[in-house]
């Protein structure tokens, strides 16, 4: 299974706007951060996570030309606003795409985005709109999504509940400030896991800090750590130079081989 980091980034994204601090005005392209994203890939099969608002640009990027299916880790807008970008693939495709989500989220889709879930609303002779076909999961009980054998782990952030998952050796934790101690535990054997991360020292009231997410990581054990959803308040370098063993910074393209 092969892991591609599309967008590494929080919600403001790095450089953030207006921003002379010396992240966002760093040399190394690393530190350069869109929106959370990323791609697996196993046997010809691909699952895109999330559509950050710079999806098109991630994608065409890494060169991906088709994706089989969605999985959307909540509904914050950092994590679905590039949904118009799946028009490629349901138009390619000839027919919807698969999309999975809580279903919270996927209520949340349906009202936000009904020209993309509502089958009755048709585009124009001529014209095409995106088609996605919402697919309910829930927590702990596995489900096959194109191809792939995914445990949806929640995880609390803040007032919503993110759907991080689990894929054979792959754990995945995006938008968490702890891991219950139920998917703590269906996480552990894993030899990657990615887990967010916004900065080093103060604690946030809904993500991970630096250090809760090695502390989580330790308790987990997997072989590889990825830290992703990171701020303009921690560079690369410092990650590199920081960070135990076993434990990196993931950056924009970034592929990892589980």
């Amino acid at each position: 299974m092969r892991l591609t980091f599309l967008g590494t980034g929080t919600s403001f994204g790095v450089p953030v706007i207006g921003c002379g601090c010396v992240v966002c005005t760093s040399a190394d392209p690393r530190d350069r951060r869109t929106r959370h994203g990323a791609l697996l890939e196993e046997d010809g099969r691909r699952l895109l996570v999330d559509t950050p608002p710079e999806l098109r640009l991630q994608l065409v990027a890494a060169g991906v030309d088709r994706v089989d299916a969605v999985w959307y880790t909540h509904c914050h807008a950092d994590h679905v606003h590039g949904v118009d970008d799946l028009r490629v693939f349901s138009e390619r495709g000839g027919g919807a795409l698969e999309v999975y989500a809580s279903e919270g989220c996927a209520a949340t889709l349906r009202d936000r985005f009904r020209y993309v879930f509502d089958t009755t609303m048709r585009p124009l002779e001529g014209t095409s709109k995106p088609e996605g076909a919402l697919r309910e999961v829930r927590a702990y009980e596995p489900a096959s999504v194109a191809g792939f054998e995914m445990l949806p782990l929640p995880v609390p952030h803040g007032r919503e509940e993110v759907m991080g998952f689990r894929a054979g050796g792959l754990g995945y934790i995006t938008d968490g400030k702890l891991l219950p101690p139920r998917t703590e535990e269906a996480l552990r054997g894993v030899r990657v896991l990615v887990l967010n991360a916004l900065w080093f020292g103060r604690p946030h009231p809904t993500h991970f800090s630096v250090e809760e997410a090695v502390e989580a990581a330790a308790r987990v054990g997997a072989e590889r750590t990825y830290l992703t959803h990171l701020s303009h308040r921690v560079s690369q370098a410092e990650l590199d130079r920081r960070l135990p063993a076993g434990v990196f910074g993931a950056y924009d393209g970034l592929v990892v081989e589980v």
